[in-house]
C-alpha cells in the first residue's frame, strides 16, 4: 500500500513545473515596496517577513532568485512587468 501511494505522489509531483526567475532590478522612479512584497508572497510562496527582506535586497540593487510554479507563471510575469522589475529566466 505504501508503494502505491508513493507512486501516485510521484506522478503528481512529476507534473508540477517550477520555473526559476531572477529578479535583477526595479526601474520604477518610486517603487512600491508593499506591492513588490505582496507579489513575492503570492507567486514565490514566501512568508511576509521574507518577502519584505527580499524586497529590500532587490531595491538595494542585488538580484534575487524566486521559484514560481507552472500554473501561475504568466500571472507572475504580468505582475513583475507591472512593477517595472527587470527579470531573467534561469534555466
Amino acid at each position: 500500500m505504501v508503494e502505491i501511494v508513493s507512486y501516485k505522489y510521484f506522478r503528481i509531483l512529476s507534473k508540477i513545473i517550477i520555473m526559476t526567475i531572477q529578479l535583477l532590478s526595479c526601474d520604477a522612479p518610486r517603487p512600491d515596496r508593499r506591492a513588490i512584497a505582496k507579489m513575492l508572497e503570492e507567486y514565490a510562496s514566501v512568508d511576509g517577513s521574507l518577502a519584505t527582506e527580499l524586497t529590500d535586497i532587490l531595491l538595494d540593487g542585488s538580484p534575487i532568485d524566486i521559484e514560481v510554479d507552472g500554473k501561475s507563471t504568466s500571472s507572475a510575469f504580468r505582475a513583475i512587468r507591472k512593477l517595472s522589475i527587470d527579470y531573467e529566466i534561469v534555466e
